[in-house]
């Protein structure tokens, strides 16, 4: 794809169609377009302004908004103003530049795509098999044409082509009516089945036709000599060139490569390439394949139908059956043939009965139930949900129990605690907790540098000794501690 200025560019002339006032606007692009298409390209304001206020719309429309409406699409290049000299008798006259107003070309081309949006639900899609034919008979004089004079050339060029793209637009929009949602739900409902015949029958002959001429219209692409295919553009292209146009420029090399795009586009759609399906291929096979879906529902619905009148006589048999029983144990016999399954599942396990008789049939013996988890990888029980308790009155408990606990072991530590000091030398036989709370407060001293801490309890202290190689005996119940001489010193 080449990228030109024309492609990246903003479309200001699309502006009318999403502004304020769009209103306003759309409906003096649309007077102007329909007075366009009587052949009256050139309109006065007045004239704008009459038919503005015909409308109950625009019933407080004033003058100065159909001069600013005009004046803004003329800003926004939908229409081309000329000054109007004709009726000028003075000067001043021809200073207040009347104006007449014409639609721009950008503009003419947006209004027919907006009708033409405005009228798809009406207008629709089809299939014609005539362009088929049209097509084979046309691409048949391929070597006939090239010998023509350009003028026939270029308008037998243009006649295959239109036929072309109508084809290829209208199969591509009724096959996307046909998968879209509207469709899928018709085809599934039992008014479906008083049109499905005909419209089985119009995809048919289409399809009978494609295959028929798709073959011949590729033997004609394929078989024809490029000398040919030569001739007939050049002679389009000439022809193209030798028109009048007014404000439009044109060269030869562009117009020589939209030609040859389109005819490409057109060998791609019938004729095979580097093992690529073609597009008449793939129509084919779509088509087929909604043939089928068709056939499908239809069946579907069908049987629905005639399995709802079927089931009410079974019914009917079934409740004489029934009524036909003399016993309550007839009538079980009778369900477990008619309702029970036709291969039943035996569960094996330890399971508790209320009797060890052999005798004892399904309806003596008290049901149970068994949960069995699918054999699937990614089952998981769902969980059981639950509100928030609260445990309000455990967590003080255990709070105070807490409380309780460390009041007793502060008041065990104190009592090793001589002249504000701990003397390890000195202490008597400790308990390995008292042990560990000494040794904790050691350490944490002796690690940050400056052999100082805090307790627990937020008391600061400081470790003297360990000089000079000094050790002592720390006696513990579970044994004896050889250790530097240290004291730790509350401050």
């Amino acid at each position: 794809m080449e990228l030109s200025d024309k492609l990246v560019k903003p479309i200001i002339e699309t502006k009318y169609l999403t502004m304020e006032n769009v209103h306003r606007y759309r409906t003096v692009i649309r007077y102007f377009y329909l007075e366009y298409e009587k052949m009256r390209y050139w309109i006065y304001p007045e004239e704008i302004y009459e038919e503005m206020t015909t409308h109950g719309l625009f019933a407080s429309y004033t003058w100065d908004q159909c001069r600013q409406d005009l004046d803004t699409l003329v800003e926004w290049g939908n229409l081309l103003p000329l000054q109007d000299s004709r009726k000028v008798a003075t000067i001043a006259d021809f200073k207040n530049k009347k104006f007449r107003y014409q639609l721009s070309e950008y503009t003419i081309e947006i209004e027919r795509m907006v009708i033409k949006l405005e009228n798809l639900s009406v207008e629709g899609a089809s299939l014609e098999p005539t362009l088929l034919a049209r097509l084979t008979k046309e691409l048949s004089r391929l070597i006939e044409i090239s010998s023509m004079e350009a003028s026939e050339v270029y308008g037998w060029w243009n006649a295959v082509i239109n036929d072309f793209s109508r084809l290829n637009q209208n199969y591509q929009d009724y096959i996307r009516d046909l998968n879209g949602i509207r469709a899928e739900e018709m085809m599934k409902s039992r008014e479906f089945l008083l049109f499905k015949d005909r419209l089985i029958e119009y995809l048919r002959t289409f399809v009978k036709t494609l295959q028929r001429n798709s073959g011949i219209i590729e033997n004609h692409i394929k078989h024809v000599d490029s000398k040919v295919l030569e001739v007939i553009f050049r002679k389009v292209v000439e022809y193209d060139l030798s028109i009048p146009r007014i404000d439009t420029e044109v060269n030869a090399k562009d117009i020589d490569a939209r030609i040859r795009g389109r005819w490409k586009s057109l060998e791609e759609w019938f004729v095979e390439k580097s093992g690529r399906v073609n597009e008449s291929e793939r129509l084919l096979d779509r088509t087929n394949e909604i043939i089928r879906r068709i056939t499908r529902y239809a069946a579907q619905i069908s049987e629905m139908h005639n399995s709802g009148a079927n089931r009410k006589e079974e019914y009917q048999k079934v409740s004489q059956a029934f009524a036909g029983c003399n016993d309550i144990n007839e009538a079980h016999k009778l369900s477990s043939v008619i309702f029970g399954i036709e291969s039943p599942m035996h569960i094996r396990g330890n399971f508790i009965r209320k009797t060890e008789s052999i005798n004892s049939g399904v309806y003596e013996e008290e049901p149970f139930t068994v949960f069995i988890a699918p054999r699937i990888r990614n089952y998981r029980e769902k969980s059981i949900r639950s509100s928030i308790k609260e445990h309000h009155e455990e967590k003080e408990r255990v709070r105070q129990q807490l409380f309780q606990s460390l009041q007793r072991e502060k008041q065990l530590l104190e009592s090793y605690i001589r002249d504000n000091m701990i003397d390890f030398a000195s202490l008597p036989a400790i308990e390995p907790e008292v042990r560990n709370v000494f040794l904790r407060w050691l350490s944490k001293a002796l690690e940050n540098g400056r052999q100082k801490g805090k307790t627990e309890d937020g008391r600061s202290y400081r470790v003297e000794g360990g000089k000079d190689d000094e050790t002592c005996v720390l006696h513990c119940s579970d044994g004896q501690l050889v250790m530097p001489k240290y004291r730790i010193v509350f401050d």
